[in-house]
């Protein structure tokens, strides 16, 4: 009897993962493996995943398979958070950071891991607390938005209790080092490997000399003050916004080390999947 006993699903909420999924059902037919999907996901689509909800899909699944692009990924890995389930991304459409394979390897990856002939990467999430009480945790970056019409977004970064530096921008961003090919690439700031244990703290079009970002260890100790002069912010988590801000606000920011685990099966690398998805070129002139 192999390593995996119960497979479960995530799909992409409109993208057609039948193929996938009768790829994922006919190889654990002939293996004795349960597949497992949500509700209302495989609940659209005639297979033979068996439909649980997501507290059963979390509990029971030995390994989730995200069938979908980053966001989908991103779900999964919330899914996990705090367990040791690993997560096997599968590009459905557009190629993404986060996934390790495409459909059609999907037979033989899961053989693999199976047979334990993979690796695990941990990834680093960040959490908060909003102003309300509600704790919320990202995998690709925290933001504090400026709300049109309220004025720009004027924050603090309060770094081992110093005020280090005063944003005003359009955002401020943090970010783990798998969001850095997100929101945080799209402000200038660098492109960190997975492996990295820290956070990045960044700004979006800030008004001001100091646009640069910092890189901090996860050991210090990191807060987001909302300043006096600062509008009404949306406090946005993985691209979705769960509060709002205003001033007189501080959020304490935490790194979640190791809050979930990727598959790797060697057949990509990070730099190979950054360099096609931001389509990295070198200078003309070294051409």
């Amino acid at each position: 009897m192999g390593l995996v006993q119960t497979v479960g699903l995530v799909l992409h909420p409109q993208r057609d993962s039948a193929g996938a999924i009768n790829m994922i059902t006919g190889w654990a037919r002939g293996r004795e493996v349960t597949v497992l999907g949500l509700h209302e996901e495989v609940g659209r689509i005639a297979c033979d995943a068996v439909a649980v909800g997501q507290a059963e899909l979390v509990e029971r699944a030995g390994l989730l398979v995200s069938l979908g692009g980053d966001g989908t990924m991103l779900r999964t890995m919330r899914l996990t958070e705090g367990r040791k389930t690993p997560v096997l991304g599968v590009n459905v459409g557009r190629l993404g950071f986060l996934a390790e394979i495409d459909v059609t390897d999907l037979p033989g990856a899961l053989s693999a891991i199976d047979e334990h002939r993979y690796t695990v990467e941990p990834r680093t999430a960040v959490s908060t607390v909003l102003p309300g009480g509600t704790a919320v945790t990202a995998f690709n970056d925290i933001a504090l938005v400026r709300v049109p019409g309220d004025g720009l977004a004027a924050v603090g970064i309060v770094v081992e209790g110093d005020r280090f530096v005063r944003y005003a921008a359009d955002a401020v961003i943090v970010s783990t080092p798998t969001g850095s090919t997100a929101y945080n690439f799209s402000v200038g700031g660098p492109i960190v490997s997975p492996t990295v244990e820290c956070l990045l703290v960044g700004a979006a079009a800030a008004h001001s000399a100091f646009n640069r970002s910092l890189l901090l260890s996860l050991d210090e100790e990191l807060a987001l003050e909302v300043l006096p002069s600062s509008g009404r912010l949306a406090v946005e988590v993985d691209g979705i916004v769960r509060g709002h801000a205003e001033a007189g606000d501080m959020l304490p920011i935490a790194p979640v080390p190791a809050a979930a685990r990727v598959v790797r099966l060697g057949q990509t690398t990070f730099y190979e999947r950054a360099r096609r998805k931001l389509r990295v070129y070198g200078s003309a002139e070294v051409e």
